[in-house]
């Protein structure tokens, strides 16, 4: 402090540095030689990325010529003059709307299942979890021999019990039906948080459940489900953003079709950007999408404070 009580001005950084001890110092300098590889990541392949996009949102730019600045005509393009564009966007909402809430309670059903002490387990455990291990290109590849209309395994299956199958990923009413059945193959990621919270679970609830004579309904609906939704919080969020951003099925397995019945959005985008080399209006759909799964973003997590319980918040 000097006299007139005002707070001195701290030393400048190198003199600060040079009043470390050596050891300090070489904990400074490991530290930032450690974080280095990170953040020389971050601003090469994320940061400069996403400002270069911004920028490219509003510019003509085709790679043979500099990027030419338009303003707001691409997105004027995008929401005017592009059916393409609108039929994407259904088809990526109609997907959100059938992958993720059956998802969520798909996988919420089975981790209950394999919660329990069974016979062989984990086994069965392993199994469900398997297909998040795999990439998403075999995947869709794997899909795209069972779901033939005809030689596919699942139509060979339904003709033993007399039941014809559809065209499946042949058929502009069944592909997209097919890429949200497959979406529910791999909910092995949520049923493992699941578990996870289910066994987080304390007991002594469910005994207290009892002895008030609830039964298994009542168990469910007012201690696992309450006491499980901040693991369904997040299965959600995410579930939300992964299928906002589906992209390697309706490659792998249909190309979009037919008839633009499986064009999915970030499929949309990929054609604009690497088939047509545009660039520029393919960066303004990037940031459309941004801000889309931004607002559900949001807007789940403001629903949450009516839905979702912590314990510690109670207390």
């Amino acid at each position: 402090m000097t006299v007139t009580g005002k707070r001195e001005a701290p030393p400048p950084l190198f003199l600060r540095w040079l009043g470390r001890t050596p050891m300090a110092r070489w904990e400074a300098v490991s530290f930032y030689l450690m974080i280095s590889p990170w953040v020389i990541g971050f601003f090469t392949f994320i940061a400069y990325p996403m400002v270069r996009s911004f920028y490219l949102a509003f510019t003509r730019y085709n790679l043979k010529t500099p990027p030419k600045w338009v303003g707001l005509d691409n997105f004027v393009k995008m929401f005017t003059n592009d059916d393409l564009f609108w039929q994407s966007f259904k088809v990526t909402t109609l997907y959100v709307l059938g992958s993720v809430p059956a998802g969520t309670l798909f996988a919420l059903l089975v981790a209950m299942i394999l919660a329990q002490q069974l016979r062989g387990v984990n086994f069965w455990r392993t199994i469900y979890f398997m297909p998040t291990m795999v990439s998403g290109v075999a995947v869709a590849v794997m899909w795209t021999y069972l779901l033939n209309p005809e030689f596919g395994l699942v139509n060979q299956v339904l003709d033993l019990v007399g039941i014809k199958g559809p065209g499946w990923i042949a058929s502009t009413t069944w592909a997209l039906p097919s890429l949200i059945m497959m979406s529910w193959w791999s909910i092995g990621g949520q049923m493992v948080i699941y578990l996870a919270g289910l066994k987080g679970i304390p007991r002594e609830l469910y005994e207290a459940a009892e002895i008030d004579g609830a039964g298994e309904w009542a168990k469910f609906r007012h201690v696992t489900v309450p006491m499980l939704s901040p693991t369904i919080f997040f299965n959600l969020v995410l579930g939300l953003i992964g299928a906002f951003q589906v992209f390697e099925g309706p490659l792998v397995l249909t190309e979009g079709g037919p008839n633009n019945a499986t064009l999915t959005y970030v499929l949309n985008l990929y054609n604009q950007a690497f088939r047509f080399i545009n660039f520029g209006y393919a960066s303004a759909m990037a940031w459309f999408l941004f801000a889309v799964i931004m607002a559900m973003t949001l807007l789940v997590i403001r629903s949450s404070a009516l839905w979702v319980y912590y314990e510690a918040e109670a207390k």
